[in-house]
């Protein structure tokens, strides 16, 4: 799996959120190869280089998470939203993303395939 056309490098810290049973393991498994670190959680209180956030319909409120997801995240960092793709459980639609980014004053960036049931949609955060 190619984690580095998502951007992922080495030696960062990445915060992972919204964990649950459907995320796909190889990915996270690549993404801690390539940083070199292991991911860490909500609970951890560093900064961090990135957040990867899985998130499907019906987990809440998207800008909310988003806005939580900026809380340890360097200036500058990105966010990787991974959400269920076109026709898998918990789909989430590119408008209410497109809806979401700007309110927690972030912009959506790429989006691309991440796995074969996932997608990841980079989300870049204004200065603070």
């Amino acid at each position: 799996m190619d984690t580095g056309k998502l951007g992922f490098v080495p030696d960062s810290v990445i915060q992972e959120l919204g964990w649950d049973d459907d995320v796909d393991d190889q990915l996270r498994e690549a993404i801690e190869q390539t940083t070199g670190n292991a991911l860490v959680d909500g609970d951890v209180g560093l900064v961090v280089d990135g957040v990867i956030l899985w998130w499907r319909d019906g987990d809440g409120d998207l800008a909310d998470a988003l806005m939580d997801a900026l809380q340890d995240l360097v200036e500058g960092g990105f966010i990787w939203l991974l959400t269920p793709k076109v026709g898998r459980p918990g789909y989430v639609s590119g408008a209410d993303i497109g809806e979401a980014a700007p309110v927690a004053g972030m912009s959506t960036t790429t989006t691309s395939s991440a796995t074969d049931d996932w997608a990841a949609t980079k989300l870049s955060s204004h200065k603070r």
